[in-house]
């Protein structure tokens, strides 16, 4: 409120503000009556501690199905065993689930295992539905490399973890960059899923926003800082994967 009559005293002596410098301006005043300091981490509902709980859900969401699907990968691209072909098709069609089908038979699960309300009942969820595509697009990512590479590493007496770690890791870092990506945004801005399993008494960022304005309206000011607070840390990780995600899209494009 005293940043609009600041801008308003400003605007009647005809004083030109940059639209950029305005914007800025009023993020930092929303901010401030945010109070997203130090002692907000203690408060297990506020925002600070909620941005906390989407860190802690986020980060082992995003590593787990990538990892996984890096071994999956490999082991279909070039490993032969029988039923793999079959094997890959079974996991290609498990895209076509849908997520909110198994949420009230793997809560129930969840509960005979004293699972519910955990993060790891979070991260073994995402995992389970982050892997599908993960290893589809890890699987051709890998199939796609020169197989004589290989070849050549198995006759020079590499094994097939050498030959994961020496060689498929450095190549495939933008699939896996891209993969990262996707994750990260999809596992940070979800709600759903965090809803159900952890509920409002560990509430993670998407939770504190969607409570913020109530249905009268107010709270706007606060409601557009929490969004700035949420969008800001995907997009440092956009940003500083963005050329290997470019990479990643334009891998087997071209020749040469």
């Amino acid at each position: 409120m005293v940043f609009q009559l600041i801008i308003f005293k400003l605007a009647q002596f005809s004083v030109a503000i940059p639209l950029p410098l305005i914007f800025l301006f009023d993020l930092l005043f929303s901010l401030f009556e945010l109070r997203c300091n130090i002692s907000d981490f203690l408060n297990p509902r506020g925002m600070g501690r909620a941005f906390l709980n989407s860190l802690i859900v986020t980060i082992p969401a995003t590593i787990l199905p990538i990892l996984f699907a890096a071994f999956a990968g490999y082991a279909f691209a070039w490993m032969d065993f029988r039923g793999r072909y079959l094997l890959f098709a079974i996991l290609v069609g498990l895209q076509v689930v849908p997520l909110q089908m198994t949420l009230v038979p793997i809560l129930r699960f969840y509960k005979e295992l004293g699972l519910n309300g955990t993060f790891l009942g979070v991260w073994l969820f995402h995992t389970g539905f982050g892997m599908p595509y993960a290893i589809y697009l890890m699987r051709n990512f890998l199939g796609g490399l020169p197989k004589d590479l290989f070849e050549s590493a198995y006759l020079d007496g590499a094994s097939h973890w050498t030959a994961f770690t020496k060689l498929v890791i450095p190549l495939a870092t933008p699939a896996i960059a891209s993969l990262a990506i996707f994750q990260f945004l999809w596992v940070w801005n979800d709600l759903l899923v965090s809803l159900v399993f952890l509920g409002g008494t560990t509430p993670v960022m998407t939770y504190q926003i969607s409570n913020m304005v109530t249905s009268l309206g107010a709270g706007w000011h606060l409601l557009t800082a929490a969004a700035f607070l949420s969008m800001l840390l995907p997009m440092i990780i956009f940003f500083s994967l963005q050329r290997f995600f470019v990479r990643g899209m334009l891998a087997g494009a071209v020749k040469g």
